[in-house]
């Protein structure tokens, strides 16, 4: 999904960021769930597939592969086009965790 059109539905998605705790709290989308990469099979009652899923990262490499994991449990999900680097490159708010704003680490 494009950067834009994610933080247009962003009220309507469950936005689900599976970067390391250091990523995240450089830098996240408001309102987007932490759930790391590696804790994602383990934490699979936390997902609310009432809702449109939608998986961060970086880059959209490994939310991609998430992403692929996620569609064989039966999740209907999207990647992030071009991960958390498209979404400030577009200009599109980024919380911390600090007073500091935020940044993709």
């Amino acid at each position: 999904m494009d950067p834009r059109t994610a933080f247009v539905r962003r009220d309507e998605l469950q936005m689900i960021d599976v970067r390391e705790p250091f990523e995240w709290q450089a830098g996240h989308i408001e309102g987007a769930q932490h759930i790391p990469m590696g804790e994602i099979e383990t934490r699979l009652d936390e997902i609310d597939d009432g809702k449109p899923l939608l998986a961060i990262c970086r880059s959209g490499n490994r939310s991609g592969h998430v992403v692929r994991f996620l569609r064989r449990k039966g999740f209907q999900i999207e990647n992030l086009d071009g991960g958390m680097g498209a979404w400030m490159k577009t200009g599109l708010p980024v919380a911390g965790v600090s007073a500091r704003p935020g940044r993709v680490a």
